[in-house]
């Protein structure tokens, strides 16, 4: 505790209104970049402070954090708070690699999700609506309040204290990498990471089942998922999101363009009997 609270005065209200911000980390969601808008508006007072006085600075961090987020919402402000303290390195420090802060945030996305959706989404969200759903049986209209307020309150502890501790184990430890010259390493390994909860989501959310098939007095003789499985299994959603990735990154297509394409390939597939 001595360390989430071993801040300034000035950083005490920086690190409040960064935890306040964070309310609105999904009020903006696009398919692209989920949380992003929301993530880079709760840094700026990040922003605006450590690059007061350095406008091509500041509109470098805004670019950056303006990147593809998403995590569960009371675990978000640690991510948050240690950017902070990579970006307040970065204003200070001119040797800093601001491209470790992106690698570092989307290396953290993935796990602290999990831990999360386990905590809040899976068990604790389960005991509150089965202690709230107890008192509404017994005809208590108290009962959607308690639930609201069990939920809540421990979430947005976390989600506040998680501000103050991922800004100050930052601080601490970003030091200590420089120093010891590990930084790169630990860089390496987050953007490692990083491509592969990116792999992993790609794998689990991109799906093609064809229905092509021909049959012979009833029985199957050709299945062209089968015969696409034995060749490489889910090769058609790796095929589509690498098409996808091309057309952005070298062709610099509209992701709005992007998405309108692959909902009318998938509309005319169905219409076709294929997909």
């Amino acid at each position: 505790m001595s360390k989430i609270t071993d801040v300034s005065r000035e950083e005490k209200k920086m690190l409040r209104s960064v935890f306040l911000r964070s309310f609105t980390l999904y009020t903006s969601v696009t398919p692209a970049k989920q949380g992003a808008s929301g993530f880079c508006y709760s840094m700026i007072p990040f922003i605006n402070r450590f690059y007061k006085n350095d406008p091509e600075g500041k509109k470098e961090a805004m670019a950056r954090h303006i990147s593809y987020f998403n995590t569960t919402v009371p675990m978000s402000t640690f991510i948050m708070g240690l950017c902070g303290a990579m970006e307040k390195e970065n204003s200070e420090n001119k040797d800093f690699d601001a491209g470790s802060i992106n690698p570092i945030k989307t290396s953290l996305m993935g796990p602290l999700a999990g831990i999360g959706d386990s905590i809040f989404w899976g068990v604790w969200r389960v005991i509150c609506a089965g202690i709230a759903i107890s008192m509404a049986q017994a005809g208590n209209v108290l009962a959607p309040l308690v639930f609201l307020l069990l939920f809540n309150i421990p979430s947005n502890v976390v989600r506040y204290y998680g501000t103050f501790l991922g800004y100050s184990l930052g601080s601490e430890y970003i030091e200590k990498l420089y120093s010891g010259g590990l930084i790169t390493v630990l860089t390496k390994a987050a953007s490692i990471m990083g491509l592969m909860m990116v792999g992993g989501m790609a794998s689990s959310m991109v799906v093609f089942n064809s229905k092509l098939s021909l049959s012979m007095e009833g029985t199957e003789i050709f299945s062209l998922q089968s015969m696409l499985d034995q060749l490489f299994v889910g090769l058609v959603p790796l095929c589509l999101t690498l098409l996808c990735f091309y057309l952005l990154t070298k062709k610099k297509m509209s992701i709005n363009v992007l998405i309108v394409g692959v909902i009318v390939l998938g509309i005319v597939l169905s219409a076709l009997g294929i997909a």
